[in-house]
């Protein structure tokens, strides 16, 4: 029986699940001193977040644009880069998607969606190549280049949502892109759309280039070793631009998601930390798109189901934020975890 576990990586499957166990129980005592039964409240978290098509919908809506972040940081990760910049990345895939939305208001829907779609894959792919290139040329480390990428990019949104390409409203927004390029609601009155698809198509893509093409081979090999790598005969400094470029690309999808499928319109500084939350969602789905999914539809549900709880219960939603902390946290030990599970099956 352990022969069979060996030859499967079980480990990078319990470790994650473990992590949210423990984080759910430390996050009892939490309840438990506001006054609420833990039972009773996670009840309430499940039931609002899953028990139903609508509150299911609404799930999936917020796991959307968590799909596209971790797989964005997940996919520079496996290059051994820490893309850091997904933030600013999905503001200015965001505004480029919005830009071709709002701008070529005469093309047909076969031909509109798809533009804006590349648009702000585009716009993300070019600006995480930036840190790339800076990163294969220079060495200068990407996480300090993309922190500071992330501020240009939001005030540089700022001024072009408020300035030159400002709507017709007060509102700090653009005008209103074109139905030609909005994505379908799937199940209204929620706000689930097709983008969920895209993300889905998203996962299976990153899966095939990174295991099942010589670029992820090269990208993997990169991030396992980069020395060991060029030795080899691959071309280090031109797979990092390639990581980021693409990591990038999918962090411009989040913007683009958010904005053709939430938001109709770009918005100033509409994201609720998406970028950074890509970040949760790929630790704890250990950097594979598999795992990426199911992490990010469990943030999703902790996202819905809080409001919930906090009207339902004594409990307030801020302690889902606690929740995801801890979740994070334990994922971060991995390393004692592991040495939990290897002494129980040694004894």
């Amino acid at each position: 029986m352990l022969d069979r576990l060996k030859k499967f990586p079980y480990e990078e499957v319990v470790i994650p699940i473990l992590a949210v166990l423990l984080a759910l129980l430390v996050g009892s005592v939490f309840i438990l001193f506001v006054g609420e039964n833990p039972l009773v409240a996670y009840k309430v978290l499940v039931k609002e977040s899953l028990g139903s098509t609508r509150n299911l919908a609404t799930t999936l809506q917020r796991s959307t644009p968590l799909i596209f972040a971790g797989l964005a940081v997940a996919f520079a990760f496996r290059a051994g880069l820490f893309n850091i910049g997904v933030e600013g990345q999905l503001y200015i895939g965001g505004f480029a998607a919005a830009w071709v939305g709002f701008t070529f208001t005469n093309l047909p829907r076969v031909i509109h969606l798809p533009l804006a779609i590349i648009a702000g894959m585009l716009g993300g792919a070019i600006w995480a190549a930036v840190p790339g290139l800076l990163k294969a040329k220079l060495g200068v480390h990407e996480v300090i280049n993309t922190i500071m990428l992330n501020f240009i990019a939001f005030f540089l949104t700022d001024w072009l949502t408020i300035g030159p390409f400002h709507g017709n409203t007060m509102a700090p927004e653009t005008g209103r892109v074109a139905k030609t390029a909005a994505f379908t609601r799937l199940y209204p009155p929620t706000r689930l759309n097709t983008g969920i698809y895209l993300a889905l198509a998203a996962a299976v893509i990153v899966w095939f280039i990174l295991w099942k093409t010589k670029l992820g081979y090269e990208l993997r090999a990169v991030g396992l070793n980069p020395s060991a790598a060029e030795y080899g005969g691959i071309n280090v400094a031109k797979n990092l631009v390639t990581a980021m470029a693409i990591s990038g690309a999918l962090a411009g999808l989040v913007g683009t998601e958010q904005i053709l499928g939430l938001h109709n319109r770009f918005i100033q500084r509409f994201s609720p930390d998406l970028g950074f939350m890509g970040i949760a969602v790929a630790l704890l789905g250990k950097n594979h798109p598999v795992g990426v999914i199911f992490a990010a539809v469990l943030f999703g549900a902790l996202q819905t189901g809080s409001a919930a709880m906090d009207r339902l219960t004594a409990v307030p939603r801020e302690l889902i934020t606690i929740i995801q902390a801890l979740i994070i946290f334990f994922v971060a030990a991995e390393y004692l975890i592991r040495r939990m599970i290897r002494h129980k099956g040694d004894a």
